[in-house]
């Protein structure tokens, strides 16, 4: 079996890979509910990967409810009956219909966050807010994609919600989708000079929280992940 360090290519995690390949195994009934997974030197020998990274790898199906553990006696396939919680598994991030039902779903999370912040936020998580916004200036001045900071930004307007199903549910897609997007978009706006024009977008979504204007805040972040789509089209042309 090929190991998957050499079928990766530019994967972003050899535990999504992993993940993703254990996945296959328990849809296609290889594994079977009940059944108890290989050992982690097993697998690690198997794929060729580290055991920290099956760790990980088994990590993420327990998380989605596919894998149990138990103390002492491993990891095993769960019941798809008591399956209950939400997975989001994404196999192409070329697919445009399927990039654009996940923009969708991000948009109809993040604008309506947004907009929640613009009315909610305090002066303190404002002030938190504006630190993420110069943080990535900083680093588009020193030629640095800002992932990050990028990152950091989103979450802090989250946080100004005050609701903590909205910043569960961000976490989830941040780990999910969102780093993924980012990264191609500011991949794109690296090499293609646009890292300011998406500073612009991030600077009028601040201004409409600022102003605690939340249909403005909406609909800036409606269109900053609009473009961001748009940027993540232009990265995965060949």
């Amino acid at each position: 079996m090929a190991h998957l360090r050499d079928i990766l290519g530019r994967a972003p995690s050899l535990a999504d890979t992993l993940a993703l390949r254990l996945r296959e195994e328990i849809a296609s009934g290889r594994l079977r509910p009940g059944e108890r997974l290989p050992t982690e030197h097993q697998m690690s020998e198997t794929y060729g990967v580290s055991r920290p990274i099956v760790r990980e790898a088994v990590g993420r199906l327990k998380h989605d409810g596919l894998v149990t553990t138990r103390q002492g006696a491993g990891a095993f396939v769960a019941d798809p009956g008591a399956v209950s919680t939400f997975r989001l598994d994404i196999a192409d991030f070329s697919d445009k219909e399927e990039m654009s039902a996940i923009v969708e779903l991000l948009m109809a999370v993040e604008a309506t966050a947004t907009g929640h912040a613009a009315v909610r936020r305090s002066d303190a998580e404002l002030a938190h807010i504006r630190a993420q916004l110069d943080a990535m200036q900083q680093a588009i001045d020193r030629g640095e994609p800002g992932v990050d900071e990028d990152m950091a930004f989103h979450r802090a307007i989250v946080e100004a919600t005050g609701n903590p199903f909205f910043r569960d549910l961000s976490q989830f897609l941040d780990h999910r989708v969102r780093h993924f997007i980012r990264t191609a978009r500011s991949n794109t706006a690296r090499l293609g000079g646009l890292a300011q024009a998406v500073q612009h977008e991030h600077e009028a979504i601040y201004a409409a929280i600022e102003g605690q204007d939340a249909a403005a805040a909406r609909a800036a972040a409606e269109e900053h992940l609009r473009n961001a789509a748009t940027r993540l089209a232009l990265y995965l042309k060949p």
